[in-house]
C-alpha cells in the first residue's frame, strides 16, 4: 500500500543505500568569460587545452543559469568522454549535487571540437551544439537526425494551475492554450511541439501490466517548476523505455533516451542500469530496475524510477501529456494530481496500467463520466446510430469534417471524427492531443 509522501521523501518512502560510483571529474577552471567580466556567456564558445576542461567549463556556465551561481559552486562537475577521434570528442557532462540533498543533478550530452590546438564545446541545448553535432564523425547518423529536431524553438506554456484534475471544473482541451500564452516561469512562449501533445510514448514500464503512481507532477528537482516529472514504483519493478531513440547513461543510476519531435525522457535512481553510450533502444526496452540509486545526487527515499519529460533540451511540464494512452494532471501542489484514461482517474497512490503507446492517429475515448460514446454513420446527431464505442478505448482516426456540436470534457466543439471502421464520433468525447483533425480533413 503507497501512501503520499512528506516532502522530504518525495521520491520514495522508506530510507534507501546511497550508492556511490567513480566518476571521470574534470578540473574547475575560473569563471572570467572573454572580456574579463566575470560572467560567462551561455552561447560562447570555450577554448581549452583538452576537451574535458572546455567542457567543464561550458558546464559550469550552464549550470550557473540552470541552478544559480550559488548552487552550482556548490556540485562538482563530472564530465565523461565517450568517444574521441582526433579533434572530435563526445560525452556526457553532469553537475552533480550532494548525495541525500533534496537538490537533483543537472546534465547534458556534449560535443567538442579542435580548432587551432584548442578544444571548443557545446552541450545539449546550445544553439553550437546541432551545428557541431552535424558536422562531428563521431557523432552518428540517427543521432544527427534527432540533435537537429532539439532546435530550442519550441517552449512549454503550462503553468502549474493549468491543467487540473477532474475534480476542477477547468480542464484543458485537445490542445492547451492557457490564457495569456505565459510559460511556467513567468515568461511568453511557444507551445511544446507547436500545440500538439502527442508523445508517441508509453509508460516506461512493462507495457500490459500494473504500476503505482507514487508521485503526481513535480519538478525535477522537486518543487520548481516547470513540472515535468512523476515518480512510478511496484509492479515488476522494470523501467523501460517509452519509446524509440538514441539512449545515455549519464551516470549510474540515470538514463536519458533522445527521441523524435524535439523530446527526450530521464530516467533517474535506477538500479542495475544498462550502460550506454548512444545505443538505440526501442519501445519497451529494458533500461534498468526501480531503485534508489543517487550516484550523481539527490535524494530517494524508497525504490522508484524517477521519470521525466524534456523537450528541446530542457525540462518541460508533463501535465497536458499523453503517455501510455493517459493524460498527466497537475495538482494544486508538487506530488499531487494524477491521470485520465477515458473517464478514469488515478490519482497519487492509485495503479497505472500501461496501455502502450497512442498513435499519432488515435484517440482515446472519453465519454465524460459514462459507459460509451455512439458512433453515427455521419457526423451529427442527424445521422442514424451506428453502435457504441466504449470510454477509454482506443480509436483510429482517418479524417474528420464538421457536424453537430457537442459539450465533453474538453469544451465544445462542432468537430466529428471519421473512424477507421468509417462510422462517425464526436470530438468532444474522444482525447487525441490536438485540437483540430488528427488525420486531416474528409
Amino acid at each position: 500500500m503507497f501512501r503520499q509522501r512528506s516532502p522530504r521523501a518525495c521520491r520514495g518512502r522508506a530510507a534507501g543505500v546511497l550508492l556511490l560510483a567513480a566518476a571521470v571529474l574534470s578540473p574547475a577552471l575560473p569563471a572570467v568569460a572573454a572580456d574579463g567580466s566575470g560572467t560567462r556567456s551561455e552561447t560562447a564558445a570555450v577554448a581549452s587545452a583538452d576537451p574535458q576542461a572546455a567542457v567543464t567549463e561550458r558546464l559550469r556556465a550552464r549550470a550557473e543559469k540552470v541552478m544559480g551561481a550559488a548552487a552550482a559552486r556548490e556540485d562538482r562537475p563530472v564530465v565523461r568522454v565517450v568517444r574521441k577521434s582526433g579533434r572530435w570528442a563526445f560525452g556526457t557532462a553532469v553537475m552533480a549535487t550532494e548525495q541525500g540533498s533534496e537538490r537533483m543533478p543537472q546534465g547534458w550530452l556534449f560535443v567538442a571540437e579542435r580548432q587551432d590546438g584548442e578544444w571548443r564545446a557545446a552541450l545539449e541545448g546550445e544553439e553550437r551544439f546541432a551545428d557541431i553535432s552535424r558536422r562531428s564523425p563521431v557523432v552518428g547518423a540517427r543521432e544527427k537526425s534527432l540533435f537537429a529536431q532539439q532546435d530550442g524553438r519550441q517552449r512549454d506554456v503550462l503553468k502549474k494551475d493549468d491543467v487540473r484534475g477532474p475534480a476542477d471544473v477547468r480542464k484543458i482541451p485537445h490542445h492547451p492554450q492557457p490564457s495569456g500564452g505565459i510559460d511556467s516561469d513567468g515568461g511568453a512562449g511557444l507551445l511544446s511541439a507547436g500545440g500538439d501533445y502527442r508523445t508517441g510514448m508509453a509508460l516506461p514500464t512493462t507495457i500490459g501490466a500494473n504500476t503505482v503512481l507514487t508521485s503526481g507532477p513535480h519538478g525535477w528537482g522537486g518543487y520548481e517548476s516547470p513540472w515535468s516529472s512523476i515518480d512510478l514504483a511496484g509492479g515488476d519493478e522494470v523501467v523501460r523505455a517509452a519509446r524509440q531513440g538514441n539512449a545515455y547513461t549519464m551516470c549510474t543510476g540515470w538514463i536519458r533516451v533522445i527521441h523524435d519531435r524535439g523530446y527526450a525522457t530521464d530516467y533517474y535512481h535506477l538500479w542495475s542500469n544498462i550502460n550506454t553510450n548512444g545505443g538505440w533502444v526501442n519501445t519497451g526496452d529494458h533500461l534498468g530496475y526501480t531503485g534508489t540509486d543517487v550516484t550523481c545526487g539527490g535524494a530517494a527515499y524508497g525504490r522508484h524510477v524517477h521519470f521525466a519529460l524534456r523537450q528541446n533540451s530542457a525540462y518541460i511540464g508533463i501535465a497536458g501529456h499523453g503517455i501510455g494512452k493517459w493524460v498527466l494532471y497537475n495538482g494544486s501542489a508538487a506530488y499531487q494530481g494524477g491521470a485520465l484514461h477515458g473517464s478514469y482517474w488515478a490519482g497519487v497512490g492509485g495503479t497505472l496500467y500501461n496501455y502502450g503507446v497512442l498513435g499519432f492517429n488515435q484517440g482515446v475515448v472519453d465519454a465524460n463520466g459514462g459507459g460509451s460514446v455512439n458512433r453515427r454513420s455521419g457526423p451529427g446527431t442527424g445521422y442514424a446510430v451506428a453502435g457504441s464505442v466504449a470510454d477509454g478505448a482506443t480509436v483510429t482516426v482517418s479524417c474528420s469534417a464538421n457536424g453537430t456540436s457537442h459539450t465533453g470534457r474538453y469544451g465544445t466543439t462542432s468537430l466529428w471524427n471519421r473512424l477507421s471502421d468509417g462510422t462517425w464520433s464526436s470530438d468532444a468525447y474522444m482525447w487525441s492531443g490536438v485540437n483540430g483533425p488528427v488525420s486531416g480533413w474528409c
